[in-house]
């Protein structure tokens, strides 16, 4: 093969498009870059670009070409562009540069030209397929039913939380990760359901339509200056929404008993009612509470149990009005508390005697 002069060597350009993106949707310089080509060479048969080339009016010759065999077709300037995956390829890139390191020829301007771009969430349509497959192929993932895979949703939302009290990154990207497999296999098993299936478009759909309703000053004509007019906007276009005839509809009972106590004291302050705490509490400014128990006989007045539940409502609603989060608070006291509880282990004699407990 003869060194071409510095104006004939031609150009290769390596055109990759994403599989996130529908064929066809290619970019502006790819298509011209495509109608402007000599040759368009593609080693897959069934490149999914091919019908909307064909369509365009771009002759594809269907051959693998290769190092060499580039060469010789650019030769004499011409434009050589070759369809390849969304990572290139590899064996034809490393071949030229095999050929350039060798010095027994001068070779083409090689371009990688990505005819389509990802775009933001795109890695989502990957998580989707990837469920899809393990759903069906998995022994395991494949018995599984919304009930079997609640406690799990719990147990990696407890996990999220301690990777943000903790402040570490690798952990709180991990965590989200679990935690968006849960809604993912939730909606992949969803989709099979033989009377109201739905799959996780509608679940995304969902969403989307009740952000952009509960967002009117950000999509539509609504005025919120202030997180709490943004607070007060939400609150009105739910109500409106839910049409609930209490307002302690929608608070689900099974969450931990401080937060519950807080979101139950939280929805009756935000609508105005005034609603006394069960006797033996206190109020938020420390008074105590007489009267009855909720079932009105008083008769667990006096128990050691009735008397502390009494108790940490009383401080749960006191610390929700004071926009305290009672949950987080004492989640926080705890892991204090466990870490003095480590300190105390590392400085006690072990059983033997001697060394630190273990």
């Amino acid at each position: 093969m003869n060194a071409e002069a510095p104006g004939d060597l031609g150009r290769i350009v390596l055109l990759t498009a994403s599989h996130r993106v529908a064929p066809g949707l290619l970019s502006w310089p790819a298509w011209r870059t495509l109608q402007e080509a000599d040759r368009v060479l593609c080693a897959d048969p069934d490149h999914p670009q091919l019908p909307y080339l064909r369509e365009a009016g771009v002759t594809v010759e269907h051959t693998a070409p290769t190092a060499d065999g580039l060469l010789d077709a650019c030769a004499g300037g011409r434009t050589v562009v070759v369809l390849v995956g969304g990572e290139g390829d590899p064996r034809l890139t490393d071949g030229l540069a095999r050929l350039a390191g060798s010095g027994r020829a001068a070779v083409p301007d090689l371009e990688l030209l990505p005819g389509s771009y990802d775009l933001p969430g795109a890695r989502l349509l990957d998580l989707v397929q990837v469920m899809d497959r393990i759903r069906r192929a998995c022994p395991w993932t494949s018995r599984q039913t919304h009930r079997g895979l609640a406690k799990y949703a719990i147990e990696e939302a407890y996990e999220l939380v301690e990777a943000i009290e903790d402040g570490d990154r690798d952990e709180l990207r991990e965590e989200l990760g679990d935690v968006l497999l849960q809604v993912v296999l939730h909606a992949c098993i969803a989709e099979e359901d033989p009377d109201e299936p739905f799959a996780i478009d509608d679940v995304a759909g969902g969403l989307v339509e009740k952000l952009v309703h509960r967002h009117p000053h950000v999509f539509g004509d609504a005025s919120a200056e202030t997180p709490e007019d943004v607070r007060a906007l939400w609150l009105r276009t739910k109500a409106i929404e839910k049409q609930r005839a209490s307002v302690t509809d929608g608070v689900p009972l099974g969450q931990p008993a401080l937060a519950l106590a807080a979101k139950l004291a939280g929805r009756a302050r935000t609508a105005g009612l005034d609603v006394p705490l069960p006797a033996g509490g206190t109020t938020a400014d420390g008074t105590a509470v007489d009267g009855t128990t909720a079932d009105g006989t008083g008769t667990d007045r006096t128990t050691a149990g009735g008397r502390t539940g009494r108790e940490l409502l009383a401080l749960a609603v006191a610390a929700e009005a004071a926009g305290t989060d009672p949950e987080a608070a004492l989640r926080a006291a705890a892991r204090a508390y466990r870490g003095a509880i480590l300190a105390a282990e590392g400085g006690a004699p072990g059983p033997g005697g001697g060394g630190p407990a273990r």
